[in-house]
This record gives structure tokens, sequence and C-alpha cells, in this order.
């Protein structure tokens, strides 16, 4: 459901859609592999050195760069001066293609039931969690759904507001309480509102917190108990909303955010503001966690179900 083929957006949807957002990333990765090509017409541990920091700078992170720059070792070092600058890259980007491919995986979508589904998107403050559930909500309608948005980030008035501004553009109902409410009773009134008006999702808009503060993790652990009480199989889906512009921060809140609630997959927002997009293969490297969408824009149509293949490509030459 929702994966990166879905008839909302098409293949080639979500093709564009990438290719765009990846925009500032592919420049930067296109523009110093072919400076590093121009100047050598062979593959040797020199110009794989200067790879191996083209990717970091990329955050595609030390331990996956490390180990895409053994296999291009192990494939092509060594490529005769007959081969062309164009040729030597073209080979090149089909090897890191077809790796970052494979590393990256199959989208299994958004992993929903039969009845009452409850998704909650979790992540620290800044990201771009309640403009994401608004887009998370306007696919799931745009696929026949019925979905309520709860509005349990109840620590800011705005937050509400934000949300609720949202629910009348998208055209769903918000579910709210007053600030300073108890976030987990939020859930419940949403759940129990979903239950009675035969709902299929809730999508539930938490607070902003540092993931390096426990005691706003118990909270989240607390709407996950409160949720699963009241359905048995929720929440279907702990979403964790990174921001792409802070690199490699983001993977850390992905391994702490992983271990304190059990996130199920990873949503990369301001794709489009970065030229560190690879930051999307490492966290999956090294989290093991499935990137389910990307955010590539602020409007309500920018948030495409992610295709591993589609953003390979387009992270090097959007072809």
């Amino acid at each position: 459901m929702l994966k990166g083929d879905s008839g909302i957006t098409g293949t080639f949807g979500v093709l564009s859609r990438i290719t765009r957002g990846l925009t500032k990333t592919r420049t930067g990765l296109s523009n110093a592999l072919r400076g590093i090509l121009g100047q050598t017409s062979r593959l040797d541990e020199e110009a794989l050195a200067r790879i191996e920091e083209v990717l970091i700078q990329a955050d595609v992170g030390a331990t996956t760069t490390a180990k895409l720059v053994d296999l291009l070792s192990s494939k092509m070092t060594g490529a005769h001066s007959k081969t062309s600058a164009n040729d030597l890259y073209s080979r090149i980007v089909s090897v890191l293609s077809e790796e970052i491919t494979r590393i990256l995986g199959e989208n299994p979508g958004l992993l929903l039931t039969s009845g009452v589904n409850v998704i909650l998107m979790v992540g620290v403050n800044g990201s771009g969690k309640t403009t994401t559930a608004a887009k998370l909500a306007y696919l799931l309608k745009n696929e026949n759904r019925r979905v309520i948005l709860a509005a349990a980030d109840t620590f800011r008035a705005a937050a509400i507001e934000q949300l609720e501004a949202w629910g009348k553009k998208v055209g769903v109902p918000v579910i709210k309480h007053k600030e300073g409410s108890d976030p987990a009773a939020v859930i419940y009134d949403a759940v129990m509102a979903a239950k009675s008006r035969s709902v299929d999702v809730v999508v539930a808009d938490t607070a902003g917190r540092l993931h390096t503060k426990s005691n706003l993790m118990e909270e989240l652990k607390k709407c996950r108990r409160v949720a699963n009480r009241e359905v048995k199989e929720a929440p279907q889906e702990v979403l964790l909303v990174l921001d792409a512009t802070t690199g490699q921060n983001a993977l850390q809140q992905a391994r702490v955010f992983k271990d304190a609630v059990g996130v199920t997959g990873v949503i990369l927002t301001k794709l489009d503001g970065t030229a560190k997009g690879g930051v999307v293969v490492s966290v999956r490297e090294e989290t093991g966690l499935p990137i389910k969408f990307v955010g590539t824009g602020e409007g309500i149509e920018d948030l495409s179900p992610f295709d591993a293949s589609a953003f390979a490509r387009s992270l090097f030459d959007g072809v």
C-alpha cells in the first residue's frame, strides 16, 4: 500500500519528483565526479580516494561509502586509458546506482490492516512532522481511505492550529484537545472517533522532542500503549520524520528513536533543500529502517512514496 509504484503518483511521477528534489545533491555529485574523471583516464587509487571524499561530503556516510568504494575498486580499478571520461563516468554511475538500489531495498509501503489503523508521526522539533502528517493524510485520502488527523502535539497551540488548517485544506477531520492536554488522551479520542465513524486510518501528529530526552520518549510509549489497548494491532506504523538537511545527525536520531519507540519506517523531508541527500542511503544501511516516503517540496502533493531505483538514478543523473 502506498508503495513507490502506487497509483497515486505512478513510477514516472515518483521519478520526476525525486529527480527534482535531488537537484542540489545531484549537481554536487555529478560535477565532482566528472571533475575527477576529467583529470584522469583510469580509475586508480588516487581517483578512488577522491570519489570517497565526494560521497562522504554528500553524507552517504563513512561506513556505506567505504563499501561503495571497495565495490568500485574490485569491479573497475585499472580501467584502461582507452576508456573515455564519459564512458568511465557512466560505468561508475551504473555500479554505484545498482549497489545503492540494493542497499535501499524495496519499499514495503504502509503496512495497513483491516479495521482502524493508527500511524504515529514522531521526530525532533522542526523536522516537519505536522506538515508531513497532513501530506500523508492527503495521499491516503486519494487512495479512497477514510482518514482522521489527531493533534497529539499538545505542547504548542500553534501546532494544533496548523494541523486544523491543513485538515480543512485536505478535507479530513481533526481530533484535538486544548493546549497542554495529555497527548495519549488525544490518541484515545481519535481512535474512538475512528471506530464510530468507520474510519480507516488515524494519522497522529506528536510533539517534537529531542531524541536525548528519555522522559519525552516515555510519553510516546504511552501513546503507543493507549493505541494498542483500543486496537490490537495498533499502532500499525510509527514513522520517524527526519530532516534531510541535518545530515548525519539524522542518522543518530534514527538510531535512538528506533530503539526507544519501535520505529517502523522513515520519512525524509526537505530533500530539495540539501546537497547531502546521500544521508538517505546511510540511514537505511546503518539502521535497517525502510525509507517509506520523501518530501520534495512544500506543497500538499510534495510527498512521494519512496522508490529505491528512482532515487539511485536521480542521485547522479536523474535518468
